[in-house]
């Protein structure tokens, strides 16, 4: 077998555990509201802080894995993620959520993309769309197994057990597969064995630093990522809240999962085919559009109609900004150049989740928070359309 899939398979694992465990947190929270009576600002801004702290984390991560490697830089934050896990199972005080949570699974999930997507990017630089949306796809599966796996748990162990459980067993799923992570390994077709990954042309982080694409993209990135992170904490505690079983609102993020799955590989595609550009405009239309649509949907079926429009979309930007920095920046510095992207982004998602909790305690409902969202999705929409051509679309142009 050609080692380069290999480590796809293994970058896919580890988007999938990370990912999904995020996700999974929304499920527990209706119960962490019951049992400790905490605002959902509060709760919201947990995961807002594990954001935070995952932003910047990731641009010091992405500057490891360029220097040293994706292998152990994986291995420690994977680690941490589950043992962050595990210790939120023993919480009893807001503070230790913050830092069981919001810190160590932070830390966790800041090198998931930044020692994954570059090097996948590296040693597939024909097809480095389509590839990064092969290992995407690893976060759709990962939001469908995980969250439900963590319902049945709560249902069988209760909430704390079901995060030791979730806990325990991410860990080593991370460890593991952090261990095929080995790009030194893998001789290039037609070339000498050396790194695995495609000459590392381009520009330096100092560089990019004085170029308006850069920062068009930090802004961008910004705007939309309130939404890829607010909606699917939230949209299960709204779906009980108009009447949906615990069970049937969870199943929303499983939904959202899996249509991802064709998001993150058709927009792969169009990424590789028509340029990054083209391909973020058409996910920043599908995703401002169904923002503005969710607050007059009341129905349990509208709702997971909603949730196949955001998940598509949701699935091609977590896809496309990396392809998109490797076609405008190249591979010299990918991974702290997206660790950058990255960490800007994480600053937009850590405000929204807790301004999307904070909107619901005082109107008692979230359609402000959804009607904010889709607002920001179409700025990001309008900043995209002042991006100059990549360089694939001027090869098809």
């Amino acid at each position: 077998m050609d080692p380069r899939y290999t480590l796809v398979g293994c970058s896919f694992v580890i988007q999938g555990v990370v990912i999904g465990s995020m996700f999974a947190y929304g499920v527990f929270l209706p119960f962490l509201e019951a049992e400790f009576g905490w605002s959902r600002a509060l709760l919201s801004s947990t995961l807002s802080t594990a954001s935070l702290v995952m932003g910047v984390f990731a641009i010091g991560g992405g500057h490891l894995v360029d220097r040293y490697g994706p292998r152990w830089v994986l291995s420690v934050t994977g680690v941490i993620c589950g043992l962050g896990y595990v210790l939120t199972g023993t919480l009893s005080a807001p503070w230790q959520l913050f830092v069981y949570f919001g810190l160590m699974v932070g830390i966790g999930m800041s090198t998931h993309d930044v020692g994954t997507l570059p090097v996948v990017a590296r040693i597939f630089d024909k097809r480095r769309g389509a590839m990064t949306g092969v290992v995407k796809v690893g976060t759709a599966v990962g939001q469908i197994i995980i969250p439900y796996t963590a319902t049945v748990l709560i249902a069988g162990l209760g909430w704390r057990c079901a995060a030791i459980a979730l806990g325990c067993g991410g860990a080593v799923l991370l460890l593991l597969a952090a261990q095929g992570l080995n790009p030194s390994r893998i001789r290039r077709p037609g070339g000498p064995e050396h790194a695995g990954a495609a000459p590392r042309s381009g520009y330096s982080l100092r560089q990019v630093l004085s170029r308006r694409t850069f920062w068009t993209l930090c802004v961008t990135q910004f705007t939309f990522m309130p939404a890829l992170i607010t909606i699917p904490l939230h949209l299960p505690v709204h779906g009980t809240d108009l009447g949906m079983t615990v069970t049937a609102a969870a199943a929303l993020l499983s939904v959202i999962g899996a249509t991802s799955v064709a998001g993150r590989l058709v927009i792969g595609r169009i990424a590789d085919w028509l340029g990054g550009r083209r391909a973020l405009s058409l996910c920043l239309v599908l995703l401002s559009t169904s923002l503005a649509l969710v607050p007059a949907l009341t129905s349990a079926t509208a709702l997971y109609g909603f949730a196949v429009l955001y998940g598509f979309a949701h699935g091609g930007l977590f896809t496309v900004i990396s392809p998109t920095v490797a076609e405008y920046f190249g591979m010299r510095a990918h991974g702290a150049i997206f660790g950058a992207i990255v960490f800007c982004g994480t600053l937009g998602a850590a405000a929204g989740p807790m301004a999307a909790g904070w909107i619901f305690d005082v109107e008692g409902s979230y359609a402000l928070a959804f009607w904010g969202l889709a607002g920001l999705s179409a700025v990001a929409f309008a900043l995209i359309a002042t991006l100059p051509a990549g360089e694939s679309e001027r090869k098809i142009s």
